[in-house]
């Protein structure tokens, strides 16, 4: 054979065989990866190539599917009370990906979870029916909720503290998560996503803000596991006319000086006193109030299982006195969700365990065979039964004697706590309006929070029990009233 001819021949084979091995080695290792890319196109047409599993709120389904009549598509997500529960689902757009539970259970709303498959599936590599997911949510305590916050921007949260299961997340304002589920949703992306997309910030769950008044729960429970506060019926000592530790800056109550003058701890709870709460935070130090808010979740990111990112703050770096001392009455850099501030009270209301809170009860495949399942959420005593009975004594002198009497439910017990938080340079910004609470009747129990960003109501008269505690009320009745 000529010697130029066998060179190209072996060349050429060398070619094939370098060929086959990229063949092979795409086929074999880089398959799956090349399949899963987010960039890959074939990946969302098979999301929406069949109709979706649904998210499930008292055995009724407030999702489903709608054919598309496009090209690429099949089907596109649909609503029921899209804007009621936003905050729940979230959306699944086809244009601009998923969130909430969308997102967490994408995988099983699709069809692509290997736990969905079949034997048949396997062998055919075939996607599998989606499952569903159920939800803890209440129907009636969420539209209790999103009726009651309609015309104020804020957000409630409601807990059963027994089981940890979520019975409502309710945000206003909301928005129709419908709108953007297709492929060509430009023009209402952009007006959702106006503001920095307000309309679609999930403020009970992703928004930790200052809680005011509502974090004296935490500081007294500190002092009472601490040693500090021994009776909440003893003179605490703290003068009225009060001055932050470390400073010259006088830290005036709403009740006044005289009417908080040397009173016990449950009188400071019901008139919010400022200088009670500041003065017990300056004693215990940063590490005593930053365990105990940690012990109830502060500083910790929580899967409901939507997750709550930022998660609600306690300062880690180091503070001075004065900082502490307005951390004890909820400011300086404290933060809090309300699904954080339910929490606080959770374990109050339930003896000082606190179960951890979730939204889903049980994600199962198309047939109603149980994949997950929440019965045994994790379960932490957080503080004693007895400092747990004292909060919940000193929290009903406030809803009975103190700014949470709106918050009352006929025929149950109810405890609660306002708050107002100040914000802004020189208090520039309407303060937050803030009321967590509990009640139980009949075996029933639900705790609360509810915060009020914003409101056109003449700042003197802005304050949780005003404006979040009937928000509060209308969920506990909602729940012990079924």
């Amino acid at each position: 054979m000529n010697k130029t001819i066998r060179r190209a021949s072996v060349f050429c084979l060398l070619l094939v065989l370098a060929l086959l091995v990229r063949v092979t080695w795409v086929q074999a290792y880089q398959g799956q990866a090349l399949a899963d890319d987010k960039n890959n196109r074939r990946n969302l047409i098979g999301q929406y190539e069949n109709p979706l599993g649904n998210i499930i709120v008292g055995g009724e389904s407030i999702t489903g599917s709608t054919k598309t009549g496009g090209k690429d598509f099949g089907y596109k997500r649909t609503y029921v009370d899209g804007p009621l529960y936003a905050p729940v689902t979230g959306y699944s757009s086809q244009a601009y990906g998923t969130t909430m539970l969308e997102g967490v259970y994408k995988n099983i709303l699709n069809g692509s979870d290997t736990r969905l498959k079949t034997m048949m599936d396997m062998l055919t590599n075939k996607r599998a029916d989606p499952g569903n997911v159920l939800t803890t949510i209440d129907k009636g305590v969420q539209k209790a909720a999103f009726d009651a916050l309609d015309g104020k921007q804020g957000a409630a949260v409601a807990i059963d503290p027994a089981t940890g299961q979520i019975l409502a997340v309710v945000n206003n304002p909301s928005f129709d998560p419908g709108r953007i589920t297709g492929a060509n949703d430009k023009d209402a992306w952009e007006q959702l996503s106006a503001d920095q997309g307000k309309a679609m910030e999930n403020v009970a769950l992703r928004k930790p803000q200052a809680p005011g008044s509502t974090f004296k729960l935490v500081t007294l429970a500190a002092a009472i596991e601490n040693g500090l506060v021994t009776s909440i019926d003893t003179p605490t000592g703290v003068p009225g006319a009060y001055t932050i530790p470390g400073t010259r800056t006088p830290l005036p109550s709403e009740a006044g000086n005289e009417a908080c003058n040397n009173v016990s701890p449950r009188t400071a709870l019901k008139l919010s006193c400022n200088n009670v709460f500041a003065e017990l935070a300056s004693k215990l130090g940063q590490d005593k109030m930053r365990a105990m808010a940690e012990k109830l979740g502060f500083n910790t990111q929580i899967d409901t299982p939507v997750r709550t990112n930022p998660p609600s703050k306690y300062p880690t770096k180091k503070m001075s006195v004065d900082q502490v001392a307005q951390t004890g009455i909820g400011q300086f850099d404290v933060q809090a969700t309300p699904l954080q501030m339910a929490m606080v009270t959770a374990a109050i209301e339930n003896g000082g365990k606190l179960v951890a809170p979730h939204m889903v009860s049980e994600v199962t495949d198309a047939d109603g065979n149980v994949l997950e399942d929440f019965k045994d959420p994790k379960k932490e005593q957080v503080m004693s039964p007895k400092t747990a009975s004292m909060l919940q004594d000193a929290m009903r002198t406030v809803a009975t004697e103190g700014g949470g009497k709106p918050a009352q439910v006929a025929g149950a017990e109810v405890g609660g706590k306002t708050g107002t938080a100040q914000r802004g340079v020189n208090n520039s910004i309407p303060p937050l309006a803030w009321f967590t609470s509990y009640a139980k009747a009949g075996g029933k129990q639900i705790a609360v929070a509810v915060v009020v960003e914003n409101s056109d109501t003449d700042r003197s008269e802005i304050g949780g029990g005003k404006l979040a505690a009937p928000v509060a009320q209308k969920m506990m009745a909602a729940w012990l009233k079924k």
